[in-house]
C-alpha cells in the first residue's frame, strides 16, 4: 500500500506542479525543475496518505 500511495503521489505531484509552472509561463527547464519539487512533496504526500490508512 505504501508504494502505491507514494507512486500515486509523485505522479500527481509531479504533473500538477509541471502544469502549474506551464500556466505561470515558465520555461522547459523551470517546469523540469518545479516537476522534481512536486515529485517530492508527491512522495511525502503518499507516504503520509498511506501511514493513515494502515
Amino acid at each position: 500500500m505504501d508504494k502505491l500511495c507514494i507512486f500515486a503521489g509523485t505522479t500527481i505531484g509531479s504533473y500538477a506542479f509541471w502544469y502549474l509552472g506551464d500556466l505561470l509561463g515558465f520555461s522547459f527547464l523551470w517546469c523540469f525543475v518545479l516537476s522534481g519539487i512536486g515529485s517530492l512533496v508527491g512522495v511525502y504526500a503518499g507516504w503520509k496518505v498511506a501511514q493513515h490508512y494502515k
